[in-house]
């Protein structure tokens, strides 16, 4: 499990893709202190299984589910990718419950300053739009961010400056690809709801209580 803050940027050494799986090499630096071959860290969101560790840089193997998924195909040898370790148990909660299993991709269709922020408005599938809130929580790229506005094609986010110097948001353009994955909590409570709405249950309180809530 992670919390979407990111602990560094790293950088994409060497990236195989044959056909729908490969390798990935990365150079790091802080997400390397204590690490050891099995554990996992996040690569733009992406959770992934460190298998060689160095001095400065890890490998990883990258699976047909993820390439499909993700926006890790189009990635290239010194693409900067954000970084971050699993979550100890006595650590601070910083963001939100983070899974790094990514729900799909995103494109970047505006970036629009807004005094020292900046607004991006990230367009995506219809699946992925309905599990998003204004106000809620949204990880792009593995950062923790908060929903400000959602439209039937797009939402926005707004980037503060600290935001974009510490996260490879500084770093891309419109029409970008970006990875994303919704609030894990909001994804139990639509599948409850749906099963809920097939058997043509109503919401009530009794309901609600039965079911723990």
């Amino acid at each position: 499990m992670f919390t979407g803050i990111v602990e560094e940027v790293g950088q994409v050494e060497t990236l195989r893709i044959n056909g729908d799986h490969g390798t990935i090499s990365i150079k790091a630096h802080k997400v390397l202190e204590a690490t050891k071959l099995g554990d996992s860290i996040a690569v733009d969101g992406i959770c992934l299984t460190v298998t060689y560790l160095s001095a400065h840089h890890f490998h990883a193997d990258v699976m047909k589910e993820t390439v499909r998924r993700s926006s890790l195909s189009q990635k290239r040898q010194g693409s900067y990718v954000n970084l971050e370790r699993a979550m100890r148990a006595d650590d601070r909660f910083g963001g939100h419950i983070v899974s790094g299993h990514i729900d799909g991709a995103g494109t970047i269709e505006n970036i629009i300053p807004d005094g020292n922020a900046y607004w991006y408005e990230i367009k995506c599938k219809k699946e992925i739009l309905d599990g998003i809130v204004e106000k809620g929580s949204i990880t792009i790229d593995g950062i923790s961010l908060t929903v400000a506005n959602v439209s039937e094609k797009s939402f926005k986010v707004s980037i503060i400056p600290h935001t974009r110097e510490q996260t490879t948001l500084g770093h891309k353009s419109v029409g970008d690809y970006v990875n994303l994955e919704n609030d894990i909590l909001g994804k139990y409570v639509q599948k409850f709801m749906s099963r809920q709405l097939e058997e043509n249950h109503e919401l009530t309180y009794e309901m609600l209580e039965e079911y723990g809530y």
